[in-house]
């Protein structure tokens, strides 16, 4: 069943590229037109679902920014909303270049069924709306997939931990134009994929970048190394990573953290085995 789960993640990319397909299409552009660097949509990407231990579900949301240099704000709103029970369902309101696999989940209740939820955006004048649901097609298992392999732990500085895309929040305060520190403990089975050869990089993989604020946010280093501890090999691998975070005004940010594997981005389109966290941080 779990190597079924596996190949069921792949789905979600070809659900991408048929919806990107049909957004273009929608918007009288050429379904095979090169790529642009600004003036692109943004669509949702629904990566599948799966069930929490207390019996609700988590659907795992993404997004296709078709621009390969600009970055969007988009405000929660009549141009980034989900319905029912929204418009903000915990989405981003900055949308980074490019594909971005499983950047937050929505929980339903238990009894949620075959209701559907819709994410609408409007970029650059294009709206894309993508329904999710619970359909047993997209069922993926994010903290363990078919070969054994399971997401990075991350921590932060008081024991607050997360493994999988279900994130944790960490509230911090910051001052307009001050560097934030930001200082994460991550730490990883090291596992490969049967046939995959060991990469150069180290088996965990951080990476910063806004996910909500009035303003910019400038980090000291967005993809920073983890610096490796020592008398963690038996286990596999741990390590320390610091950056910053300076703000350009004052406000309510939200920050994206995301703590690959060997596997990639988007676990190679199977739906595992990446670790999410957000930083919360009320600048003055």
């Amino acid at each position: 069943m779990a190597m079924a789960r596996r190949r069921l993640g792949s789905p979600s990319l070809y659900a991408v590229i048929v919806l990107a397909s049909a957004a273009r299409l929608g918007a009288q552009n050429l379904p095979l037109e090169p790529f642009h660097n600004s003036g692109q949509s943004v669509t949702a990407a629904f990566e599948g679902w799966f069930q929490n231990p207390d019996g609700t579900y988590s659907i795992l949301l993404g997004y296709y920014n078709r621009n390969q240099q600009q970055e969007l704000d988009i405000p929660i709103g009549p141009e980034n909303r989900i319905e029912p029970g929204g418009p903000d369902r915990g989405q981003p309101t900055h949308f980074l270049a490019g594909r971005q696999w499983g950047v937050f989940t929505i929980t339903v209740p238990k009894d949620f069924g075959d209701q559907k939820l819709t994410w609408t955006l409007t970029a650059n004048g294009q709206t894309t709306a993508i329904p999710v649901g619970l359909s047993p097609l997209w069922e993926v298992e994010p903290f363990k997939d078919a070969t054994g392999n399971t997401p990075p732990v991350v921590r932060f500085e008081g024991d607050r931990s997360v493994q999988g895309p279900r994130p944790i929040t960490v509230p911090l305060q910051a001052a307009v134009s001050k560097p934030l520190e930001l200082t994460v403990f991550a730490s990883d089975d090291a596992k490969l994929i049967p046939g995959m050869r060991k990469p150069k990089t180290p088996p965990v993989t951080l990476a910063w970048s806004k996910f909500r604020g009035p303003g910019a946010v400038a980090f000291g280093n967005a993809k920073v190394p983890v610096e490796k501890t020592a008398g963690v090999e038996a286990s596999g691998f741990g390590g320390k990573a610091t950056t910053t975070a300076t703000f350009s005004e004052p406000g309510e940010y939200v920050l994206y953290l995301v703590a690959n594997d060997w596997t990639g981005k988007g676990g190679r389109g199977f739906q595992c085995c990446w670790t999410n966290a957000f930083v919360k941080v009320s600048v003055k």
